[in-house]
């Protein structure tokens, strides 16, 4: 069997039986990467358009011709199959791509194997400027590779300054904050490293670098919990962040906290974006998870595909929430739970209300909703249309604060806030991957679900709601037996930002009465 390899993380290779072949040719070059990447058959027509957008029908399917036989030139064989209308790589090959190779290596481990993999982006200096829709592909795969090597070097350097090593954990710091020099927290784990390879001075001066880049590049100071990693260790000054676990869901590695301790237990489900470490990186933040553990024992997780938890290639479904959400509560041995559902995290929460009931003590729903777009029965969300606008202006944004002013218009122009958020969405996901998870929950509707809760359910909704609007959290609360709404004033979809005092109130009421 002949042996095809691709070498796509930096300017692509391609070999063939190990014999390096040239692909002159750009189109040539993106056609072969282009099915490699799909490892399924694609339509002709597709391949075309995609390749010759500008061109008509029947010129890009002759110059989709004359690419495949270019291709079979420089290979010297058949390694394209043209089956009917659709076109795919000949299945009598084996065929490596290192991408997949490094994605595989993430997933199963070893971790310092997948980082030895991810020698350069992918495509680095490799582009189409005339196929706008190829470069918007390579631009999402390339970007959803890079949030896996952020997430295998985090854990990577934890992994290794827990087991004894500080100084390999050094040399995966250093290349953290090579990838992405604005991001504090990236700065942070150097910091640490150092520290933990008795490095003081060299400590002492990636702080001094931190501070001098968020001054010169942002306008902005570093949180002071950064500038206390050099002072003795005191519970408000340090980050103090609980240690990261991990349980397995049918080979999915899901990641959770445990914070706190005492009844009951609470279980908090995310909305769209999580990151069970960055999210200690916000000052509000802290300070609201801080307060919620003191209710309590606080279990924090990241669903699956998300933050530090596995990559999956599926659209997350409410069904697929709610069985993290009894993985997670099994794994910390938690028999009964009060179940916290954010926002996009609501629905599996009703989801898992549903299917298993015996094991909530309540449930609280803030700022959420029954159903992801608007239909004539349910007018309080954004038509298909609207929603499609803003997920690709998300997307478009993605890298910076994207949508802050939706999410929390009151931090609007607050640098730090900014710098925090937009740190958080890259470290958390790509904007591939988050297509997917904002797809599905266009898609979501759980209304056919709310008659059956039988759970205690309190509702707690901001007034001015911007990115999920007031009438739909009334409505589960109208919808869902014996449920409480309380109103809150304020504009802030996030709960940790704005007044805290009254959602910590409500929260702290509804578990005594648990």
């Amino acid at each position: 069997m002949e042996r095809l390899e691709l070498r796509l993380l930096g300017f692509p290779e391609f070999r063939l039986n190990g014999r390096p072949v040239e692909l002159a040719l750009r189109k040539a070059a993106a056609l072969l990467i282009y099915l490699a990447e799909a490892g399924r058959p694609v339509a002709r027509e597709v391949a075309a358009t995609l390749l010759w957008p500008e061109t008509d029908e029947e010129a890009a399917r002759a110059r989709l011709r004359r690419t495949l036989y270019k291709i079979r030139i420089a290979f010297g064989s058949e390694v394209i199959a043209a089956t009917g209308g659709s076109l795919s790589l000949h299945r009598a090959l084996s065929v490596e791509v290192d991408s997949r190779v490094f994605e595989q290596t993430c997933n199963v481990g070893p971790l310092d194997a997948a980082a030895d993999i991810y020698k350069d982006d992918y495509l680095a200096g490799f582009s189409l400027p005339d196929c706008a829709e190829f470069e918007e592909w390579v631009f999402f795969r390339r970007e959803a590779l890079r949030s896996r090597l952020v997430q295998a070097l985090e854990r990577l350097i934890e992994a290794k300054i827990a087991g004894g090593e500080p100084r390999t954990a050094v040399v995966h710091a250093t290349r953290l904050a090579g990838l992405d020099p604005l991001s504090e927290s990236a700065h942070r784990h150097l910091i640490r490293a150092h520290l933990a390879a008795e490095d003081r001075a060299a400590a002492e001066r990636q702080i001094e670098a931190c501070v001098r880049l968020l001054r010169e590049e942002l306008g902005i100071a570093p949180d002071p919990a950064t500038l206390a990693l050099l002072r003795e260790p005191s519970h408000d000054a340090t980050l103090d962040v609980p240690r990261t676990r991990y349980v397995d869901v049918d080979g999915i590695h899901l990641a959770y906290q445990i914070v706190g301790s005492g009844q009951p237990d609470i279980v908090l489900v995310p909305g769209f974006i999580s990151h069970v470490e960055r999210i200690w990186e916000d000052r509000s933040c802290r300070a609201w998870i801080s307060a919620v553990s003191r209710l309590g024992r606080l279990i924090l997780f990241d669903r699956r595909g998300m933050g530090l938890s596995d990559r999956v290639g599926a659209r997350p479904t409410v069904e697929a929430t709610a069985q993290d959400i009894l993985a997670v509560m099994n794994a910390a041995g938690s028999r009964r739970a009060l179940l916290i559902g954010a926002s996009e995290g609501g629905p599996g929460c009703i989801r898992f209300a549903v299917d298993h009931p015996d094991r909530l003590t309540g449930l609280v729903l803030w700022g959420s909703l029954a159903k992801g777009s608007r239909t004539p029965d349910y007018p309080f969300a954004l038509t298909a249309a609207q929603y499609d606008l803003w997920k690709r202006r998300l997307i478009a944004n993605w890298g910076g604060p994207a949508e802050i002013e939706t999410f929390a218009p009151s931090l609007a122009g607050d640098r730090q806030a900014e710098n925090w958020w937009a740190g958080l969405l890259r470290a958390a996901s790509s904007p591939g991957a988050v297509a997917g998870l904002l797809e599905a929950l266009r898609d979501t509707d759980v209304r056919h679900l709310l008659a059956k809760v039988s759970a205690r359910t309190m509702v707690l909704h901001r007034s001015g709601d911007r990115a999920v609007r007031v009438e739909a959290g009334r409505f589960l609360a109208a919808k869902i037996p014996g449920a409480r709404f309380i109103e809150v004033v304020g504009d802030d979809h996030w709960f940790w930002v704005d007044d805290q005092q009254k959602l910590l109130d409500s929260i702290s009421t509804f578990a005594r009465r648990s």
